[in-house]
């Protein structure tokens, strides 16, 4: 493994978190919007193999391909509402 997949991404733990409570909760409009967020944050990061490694697992286990995924959340986007202000989800895009 060279060093470059060994990085650490700063918001690798909390997104560990994230990715285990999807796996517990299953699909929802909020849910399919967390992990197409998290996909594209980790998109071309060198490291952070575990959370890459529960998405693509998240993706099979749900029967979607990224491009499905994708698909979805643009929809549910559309639609508006899965990050409502003063909701109990906390909105994170950093």
């Amino acid at each position: 493994m060279t060093n470059s997949q060994n990085l650490q991404h700063p918001r690798e733990a909390q997104d560990r978190l994230v990715l285990e409570r999807l796996q517990q909760e299953g699909i929802s409009d909020y849910n399919l919007a967390e992990l197409g967020r998290l996909l594209i944050r980790y998109d071309g990061f060198p490291g952070a193999e575990t959370n890459k490694k529960l998405m693509a697992e998240l993706l099979e286990k749900w029967q979607l391909t990224q491009e499905e995924l994708f698909e979805r959340t643009r929809a549910i986007h559309a639609r508006g509402g899965v990050y409502k202000v003063g909701s109990n989800k906390q909105e994170d895009w950093t």
